[in-house]
């Protein structure tokens, strides 16, 4: 059986190496485990630790995907084993675990050249946004899609969404809209888009280069390459309908925005009424938490960002929409989950505030994070 995550290193033309990291999971569209997160970190620290490391390549198997997400089935399997009210201890390490390495990434000490072709969704979106150099090909399907499963838009979307345009990632939180490789451009989710064709030429680019001594000359370095290869992004999903968008997510009121989509749900437009149609069928308490918590995380960094999110991941964990919605979707496929609270009235402050509170005991498992 083949590992989960492969690793290798690409030997430079200035003796420097590159580790290259590999997603291995395409029958379910390398979709992040336990164990590919567990195989990943240790490696990322090893390689930031060693001074024949120039960078980093973080990449995926298969033409489809880089990642569509976490394992949230196994996540459904274990909270649906230990009964609503309660949290499964493999839900508490998944969560920490990935957070962390999403940290990592964050907060490389070398570049990190991540390359995210085709479908890139949820936790994929989590590992692709710290790196320091993010590629993505011109038919990338990107999304924050949790609203669907009763969850949010967690590894960092807090802090990242916010950094969009015209609330851009609000929209994209309370929809789950798939967006595009202009969008992600435009939304400072990529910095590059270059056909997945030309993987293995950047590959032997890399491989080609006199790499420096330093980060920062390896990171002007990189991004020279990249440019090289660098393609016309398509026109943004986002940015074409930018004014039906901002005229509907512009209130501070959530009220006010759920009616806006209610609307938009029958828009002529195909897939602005996808949009909307998401965030009806969509777990109210997911929509209040992807509005309630960019507000409270306003201005926090990542760290702080990552340790509220690990308490509300928890939480969801918790609360039966979570169970619910990824039953509904990807168990039993049904397409018609149960909500509860039903309808965006009923989600009560008490329930987002203890969807947020601390489910552990003593300090916080993501303390040590700066």
């Amino acid at each position: 059986m083949s590992a989960s995550v492969t690793f290798s290193t690409i030997k430079t033309a200035s003796n420097h190496l590159f580790g290259l990291a590999v997603l291995n999971n395409p029958d379910a569209l390398n979709a992040l485990t336990l164990q590919m997160i567990d195989l990943l970190d240790p490696q990322l620290k090893a390689w930031a630790e060693d001074d024949a490391i120039a960078g980093v390549v973080l990449s995926a198997t298969g033409d489809k995907a880089f990642c569509a997400g976490g394992d949230v089935v196994s996540l459904h399997h274990a909270c649906k084993r230990v009964g609503a009210g309660h949290v499964p201890p493999e839900a508490a390490t998944f969560f920490e675990h990935e957070y962390r390495l999403d940290y990592r990434i964050h907060t490389y000490p070398k570049p990190v050249l991540c390359w995210a072709h085709g479908i890139v969704m949820g936790g994929g979106v989590g590992l692709m946004v710290g790196a320091s150099h993010r590629v993505v090909s011109p038919n990338a399907r990107i999304a924050m899609p949790e609203v669907h499963i009763g969850l949010y838009p967690d590894v960092g979307g807090s802090w990242f969404l916010q950094r969009m345009p015209k609330r851009m990632g609000l929209f994209m939180g309370l929809t789950g809209a798939i967006v595009n490789a202009g969008d992600a451009l435009l939304g400072q989710l990529a910095d590059h888009v270059i056909a997945h064709e030309h993987y293995n030429d950047v590959l032997t680019a890399i491989a080609e280069t006199e790499w420096a001594g330093n980060e920062l000359a390896n990171r002007e370095l990189l991004s020279a390459l990249l440019n090289r290869f660098s393609t016309e992004a398509p026109l943004g999903l986002l940015e074409q309908h930018a004014e039906t968008i901002e005229a509907i997510v512009q209130t501070d009121s959530l009220e006010e925005i759920s009616k806006g989509l209610h609307q938009l749900a029958k828009h002529s437009d195909p897939w602005l009424a996808r949009a909307g149609q998401s965030f009806v069928h969509g777990s109210p308490t997911s929509a209040m938490l992807a509005f309630e918590l960019p507000k409270i995380l306003a201005g926090a960094s990542v760290a702080d960002v990552l340790r509220l999110e690990y308490q509300a991941a928890l939480g969801c964990c918790a609360h039966p929409d979570f169970s619910e919605g990824v039953r509904a979707l990807l168990v039993d496929k049904d397409k018609s989950p149960k909500w509860n609270p039903g309808t965006l009235n009923e989600v009560s402050r008490q329930t987002i505030e203890d969807i947020v509170k601390p489910r552990f005991d003593g300090s916080h498992p993501l303390a040590d994070l700066a």
